[in-house]
């Protein structure tokens, strides 16, 4: 599982999921960082790769496209902060890692995770 994560979430989240086993980078290392969500969602979909993001941008593009990926994680928390949601988010997407894999919605908030197997219908 290839993961990028977001420009609205801290470069430290890359070390945590690299360290759970998962390929990992931040989009300011492969991408513009002014770049549209069309855009960014255009490369993941071409990689093959997995968005962590903390806004709802792309959960409401692929609801709009019909979309089959690629498969987003939403941080839906206040803290968003590796060092505060890493371990229970490294438990999730192991939880959730072949939903995730097919293509996948994972919104992870405070007190729970929901999966919305794509394309949304």
């Amino acid at each position: 599982m290839k993961i990028v994560v977001d420009m609205n979430l801290s470069p430290d989240w890359v070390e945590v999921l690299e360290q759970a086993g998962w390929e990992t980078v931040h989009w300011s290392m492969v991408g513009d960082m002014r770049a549209t969500d069309e855009v960014i969602m255009s490369w993941e979909r071409q990689i093959g790769c997995i968005v962590l993001k903390h806004d709802l941008d792309f959960g409401i593009l692929l609801a709009l496209t019909q979309a089959e990926s690629p498969s987003v994680i939403q941080v839906r928390a206040q803290d968003v902060l590796s060092k505060v949601l890493g371990s229970r988010m490294v438990k999730i997407l192991k939880d959730h890692q072949s939903s995730i894999e097919k293509g996948a919605l994972l919104t992870v908030d405070e007190g729970k995770a929901r999966v919305r197997i794509l394309p949304f219908t």
